[in-house]
């Protein structure tokens, strides 16, 4: 049973540390069957405990009930669909050379067989705004138990209830079915986090928070005396643009869309729409809208920072409210729009910045050059979303916010991001720290596994699934060609 009273004490972090690092070979070892089947089983556990759960939840973020149940049946979704990604075996990416005395580059090729594998005890940084889909049991827990690796859980201060009850229900469901002891746990407190992040017997890393944090904990990974792989998802505005023929022919249902989005979970999401990019004559469809009621935000540090950077934003030449009910600033904060032109962007890119919480950016543009223009002067963002019509030229500017954008949209908004196989939730800094992963979808895996080529290996020594014999193929590359089981 884990306390959330205390920080983890140096002599508990040295436990867990050292458990975790005693079970990475073990894990590791286990056929991917067998692994697919731990998920499952956790998935269930975490099922029967839904009601639990969530009450908690509910006590420590303020999230709402039907928020909350959605999003434990989404993380053990996620859970099952690691488990069949385990089934296929084809995530090992195994390529098979076979000797050639006549290889054409002019000296004969070796026997070569190449498969990816765990890297060992992986340590998460649980998130404050999803307390189940990107903590406990969240996407990169399951990925990592999937690619078998341990599974260190740094608890957010946010839900730390929640987090202890669910590493309780996770190692409920990992004694009963054998599985190695340290496989997976949880430590509290700031310093236990640097101290494990920083500790040798961890192999790679991954976050979800703000850029600052985010930033702070990517340069000690990388400040090691041995770097390790970082995965730091951290900010985004997510920038759409409506082009004038979208705005004549749908602009009201265009407005009603956005602001939803915006909306969603009071606007504390990674993927929310922070900034709308429109002709001017839009500004009538967006003034119109009608703020929800207000919620409550996760806590009260993100409810000052949000106000804060609000004001801030709010204070600047050139941007003025376009929608304020006059209590943008409260707690509950209500839903507000401001807005800005073009030019000012271009004069100041800090009037991006995100802000997380109910408001949005609208930014106004006279020339349709101007997207493309104000698509080359972003940071790098998790999504960027196109609004058009089929008759619209948009080759330069899709081509610009492709470059920077993990996910580029058309006609639609990037709230709800679906867990699937080519899900990419992910994009260049500073969004996150590597924009060739992905925290979301089955591609997730790939962060916590790396790529070893055995050489001249009789069948005998090979690792199993390298063999000519290997009991569960699955897809390869045979010389080049993929062969399916």
């Amino acid at each position: 049973m884990y306390s959330t009273q205390d920080d983890t004490s140096i002599e508990a972090l040295e436990r867990i540390l050292t458990g975790a690092a005693a079970a990475a070979d073990p894990w590791a070892a286990e056929p991917a069957t067998t692994r697919a089947t731990v998920l499952r089983t956790v998935a269930k556990h975490l099922d029967a405990q839904a009601d639990v759960l969530v009450a908690l939840g509910m006590k420590e973020t303020a999230l709402p009930e039907a928020r909350l149940r959605g999003e434990l049946v989404r993380t053990t979704f996620q859970l099952r669909l690691f488990a069949e990604v385990l089934d296929d075996g084809s995530y090992q990416d195994v390529r098979i050379d076979t000797a050639d005395a006549r290889w054409p580059m002019g000296a004969p090729r070796p026997d070569l067989r190449r498969v990816l594998e765990p890297v060992g005890p992986v340590l998460v940084f649980a998130a404050s705004n999803f307390p189940f889909a990107f903590s406990g049991a969240g996407g990169d827990t399951a990925a990592a138990l999937a690619a078998g690796c341990p599974v260190i859980l740094k608890a957010h201060p946010g839900h730390p209830e929640l987090s202890a009850a669910t590493a309780g229900i996770i190692q409920d469901a990992l004694s009963d079915l054998g599985a190695p002891a340290g496989l997976y746990s949880v430590v509290f407190g700031v310093e236990a986090g640097r101290a494990a992040l920083t500790d040798p017997r961890v192999c790679a890393g991954s976050f979800t928070g703000s850029i600052a944090a985010g930033r702070a904990l990517f340069d000690l990974a990388n400040a090691r005396a041995t770097p390790i792989p970082f995965f730091a998802e951290m900010g985004s505005v997510n920038p759409s643009f409506v082009t004038r023929a979208a705005a004549r022919a749908r602009g009201a249902d265009i407005a009603a869309a956005f602001f939803a989005s915006l909306t969603a979970s009071a606007g504390q999401l990674c993927t929310k729409p922070g900034v709308l990019v429109v002709p001017e004559e839009m500004l009538d469809h967006l003034r119109t809208q009608t703020p929800p009621a207000p919620s409550p935000l996760l806590n009260a540090g993100i409810q000052k920072g949000y106000t804060d950077s609000l004001r801030a934003l709010a204070s600047h030449d050139g941007v003025t409210f376009l929608l304020d009910g006059g209590s943008a600033f409260a707690d509950p904060p209500e839903a507000t729009l401001l807005t800005t032109t073009v030019d000012a962007v271009l004069r100041d890119p800090s009037l991006l910045a995100e802000r997380f919480g109910p408001a949005g950016l609208v930014v106004t543009y006279r020339d349709e050059d101007d997207l493309v223009r104000l698509a080359r002067s972003l940071d790098g963002q998790l999504t960027a979303s196109l609004h058009g019509e089929d008759d619209d030229d948009l080759r330069d500017l899709t081509r610009e916010l492709a470059k920077r954008a993990g996910r580029v949209l058309w006609n639609q908004w990037p709230t709800g991001v679906s867990v699937t196989y080519a899900q990419q939730h992910g994009g260049p800094y500073p969004a996150t720290t590597h924009a060739g992963s992905t925290s979301v979808g089955t591609a997730a895996i790939l962060r916590f596994l790396r790529p070893v080529a055995y050489q001249g290996f009789p069948q005998s020594r090979l690792p199993e699934v390298l063999r000519d014999d290997a009991p569960h193929p699955g897809y390869r590359m045979i010389n080049g060609k993929p062969v399916s089981a």
